[in-house]
């Protein structure tokens, strides 16, 4: 079993997967603020965002960077939630 395992984070992540979770995690209205694109200002939609995204190569930058720093940020604030289990400390 010879499996290869990629480093690049985005592997395996679709635009339309980064899109969808920018807007659930940012909304419409704070991701045209800070990404500045029209598709995102003036009535937007996935569809049209992913249109305008996969032809625009520095537009796409912004949004997997922006992606890859919601991932970041996430993970971050899982690490520092406290655990809900009452007896982790009684098991170590």
């Amino acid at each position: 079993m010879n499996e290869r395992l990629s480093k690049d984070p985005l592997h395996g992540i679709t635009l339309e997967m980064q899109v969808t979770a920018l807007v659930n995690h940012y909304g419409w209205s704070q991701l045209g603020r800070i990404i500045k694109i029209n598709c995102f200002n003036k009535d937007p939609s996935i569809k049209s965002s992913l249109k305008f995204l996969r032809r625009t190569p520095w537009a796409r930058t912004e949004v997997e960077a922006l992606y890859l720093d919601m991932l970041e940020d996430d993970s971050i604030e899982e690490a520092q939630l406290p655990s809900t289990d009452p007896w982790e400390n009684h098991r170590k």
